[in-house]
């Protein structure tokens, strides 16, 4: 419905302020809320036992080992957080030019989320589809000669690391490397293993964004990565009509959600796909956008929990389902102190 200035009375008739006059008028017209079921809990995962690795460019941040993961899991689970998200830093010694430790069943994700849905089967499990933190060069994909990073080859890689994933137990795979075609390969191959129930998250409209540098040092890449960089296979930040085009393919080959990464500087793009396609939208407030509100609060320029509880309110309004956070325990906290 298009709003005219004539579907509304004029001043002095019309008085807008007096729906904002008091907390329960304001509580009760409010047209978005953020709920701890809104968040996904992004964590860093190592193998070994009682380690713990600070993340210096994301403070508040660690690299955990399963054993000290558990009791995270534990608080994901009492706060109402309905999802953690997994992603693996690896021992540089396991990775190399093709990643295949991505596809190992005995591997550290397979490891992690089999402990994760025994001991807390109620708590979503996502997995990170993608080979950047197992391979030596850091990119999502196998390279040519000449370092091109190639799709169909990449395609069967991905497939056997999200089959092993799900048949480790997980809830939902997030292919986030952004090959053509890889949601249709993986959804075929789920289905062909009878692995019906695994949901599928994809990152649709993934952009070679400035902003992920942070995660790069978390998951170890950014140094096998170097110089180079992703633009090849991840989207322009100048498109946003492209977005529609990918989120639309990946719906058609079988992704049950979708999602908009990164996340506040593109709201307008996860408006545009929530309007279009009407499915289950969600965004990544990634690494760089966490780091700079952190960073501002830790030096008493902006209100920790007003701008990261604002922050998260702005993807809602801007029609997220939900939001994959590293606030997200932080914010249920709030949220729970109401």
């Amino acid at each position: 419905m298009t709003l005219h200035a004539s579907n509304f009375a004029p001043f002095p008739m019309g008085r807008p302020r007096r729906l904002r006059r008091d907390s329960f008028t304001r509580n009760l017209v409010r047209e978005n809320a953020l709920t701890a079921h809104d968040l996904i809990y992004p964590v860093f995962v190592l193998a070994g036992q009682h380690r713990r690795e600070p993340v210096g460019s994301m403070p508040g941040v660690e690299r955990l080992s399963l054993d000290l993961l558990l009791p995270v899991a534990e608080e994901c689970v009492k706060l109402g957080i309905p999802v953690m998200a997994l992603f693996p830093v690896i021992d540089a010694s396991l990775k190399s030019e093709n990643g295949e430790e991505a596809t190992n069943p005995e591997g550290l994700v397979p490891h992690v989320v089999r402990e994760l849905k025994r001991r807390f089967p109620e708590l979503g499990v996502m997995t990170d589809v993608a080979l950047d933190p197992f391979t030596s060069h850091g990119q999502d994909g196998l390279p040519d000669a000449n370092g091109y990073i190639l799709n169909d080859e990449t395609l069967e890689v991905l497939v056997q690391q999200a089959l092993t994933q799900a048949e480790a137990g997980v809830d939902i795979v997030a292919p986030s490397d952004m090959m053509d075609g890889r949601i249709g390969a993986i959804r075929a191959a789920l289905e062909s293993q009878n692995l019906i129930h695994t949901r599928i998250m994809a990152y649709s409209a993934k952009y070679a964004s400035a902003f992920y540098g942070p995660f790069r040092d978390a998951v170890g890449s950014s140094g096998n990565l170097g110089k180079a960089d992703k633009k090849v296979y991840q989207m322009d930040p100048g498109n946003s009509d492209e977005a529609l085009r990918e989120v639309a393919m990946d719906i058609a080959e079988g992704a049950d959600m979708v999602m908009v990464k990164p996340g506040m500087p593109y709201l307008d793009v996860v408006r545009r796909v929530k309007d279009e396609f009407q499915v289950p939208t969600f965004a990544y407030q990634v690494s760089g956008e966490y780091a700079m509100l952190k960073a501002a609060a830790l030096n008493g320029w902006l209100d920790h929990d007003a701008v990261m509880m604002e922050s998260l309110l702005a993807f809602k309004r801007a029609g997220a389902d939900g939001v994959l956070t590293y606030f997200a325990l932080d914010a249920a906290r709030k949220l729970r102190r109401g």
